[in-house]
């Protein structure tokens, strides 16, 4: 029996075993947005909540496989990108991205929150040039945002907004700067575009930490563009969104 065409996010990122982050968290954002997921899963790791153990990548041609089924099964209205892995994964999610006409949020994860390397080094500069142009949203931490403007991760927002204005500026999308690991009383993000001028979310910190919290932002963003809002709306209401799901956690410290 053929399901109803709803829409779906289609969620283009690694497992993860713990359910702290990656796709579960994704699904579980989307959901929360009343919408369906849909899945091109890049990578199966072995996680728990302080630590990924183990990695084994799914080969490029597949994940693009696996993408272009989950186009012709459902309504995508939205595509959210996590971990890709390798330089070949980059390429063959930009052949299947690139003539399509979807909103996508690239969350460009380079490692984990123990450090373990999770995009490799000769992809860097291909997320860039080739995955970023496509994107309607790039959502980069601290140091993702250091990493693509060869930079030091920036002390403060000013710092942060210029690096953000820069790769803005060289990718031709828009940039969010995360301020979840900047100090203050104040959670402010920041949405940067081309030509336009900056937007600030304000939120007050919270002493909690969740982990995944990266995947829910983003997740988040697509679920708003899926349903229509703007990007500025998309922005709003992701934050808002997880500013409710830190407000409702028991976990306490700086986890991410």
């Amino acid at each position: 029996m053929a399901l109803r065409r709803e829409p779906h996010v289609l969620v283009v990122g690694g497992s993860d075993s713990s359910g702290g982050a990656g796709i579960a968290r994704d699904i579980e954002t989307v959901s929360a947005f009343g919408l369906r997921s849909c899945l091109a899963i890049t990578a199966v790791t072995v996680q728990t909540h302080s630590a990924v153990e183990h990695v084994k990548l799914v080969p490029s041609e597949l994940v693009a496989a696996q993408m272009r089924a989950a186009f012709a099964a459902n309504d995508v209205a939205a595509v959210k990108i996590g971990m890709i892995g390798t330089s070949a994964a980059v390429e063959a999610v930009g052949a299947v991205l690139v003539n399509r006409q979807v909103p996508v949020v690239l969350d460009p994860v380079l490692a984990s929150t123990s450090g373990r390397n999770l995009l490799a080094d000769d992809a860097i500069n291909m997320l860039r040039h080739d995955l970023m142009p496509i994107c309607r949203l790039v959502t980069p931490n601290l140091v993702e945002l250091a990493a693509f403007t060869g930079s030091s991760p920036a002390a403060d927002e000013e710092g942060a907004c210029r690096q953000a204005e820069e790769l803005s500026r060289t990718v031709r999308t828009a940039v969010l700067v995360k301020g979840g690991h900047v100090q203050g009383t104040r959670c402010v993000d920041v949405l940067l575009q081309p030509n336009q001028p900056a937007v600030r979310f304000e939120a007050p910190r919270l002493p909690r930490g969740m982990r995944g919290t990266g995947c829910m932002m983003a997740s988040a963003v697509a679920a708003s563009l899926a349903l229509g809002a703007s990007l500025k709306a998309s922005v709003r209401q992701a934050k808002q969104h997880v500013f409710d799901a830190l407000a409702g956690s028991k976990d306490i410290g700086p986890i991410s």
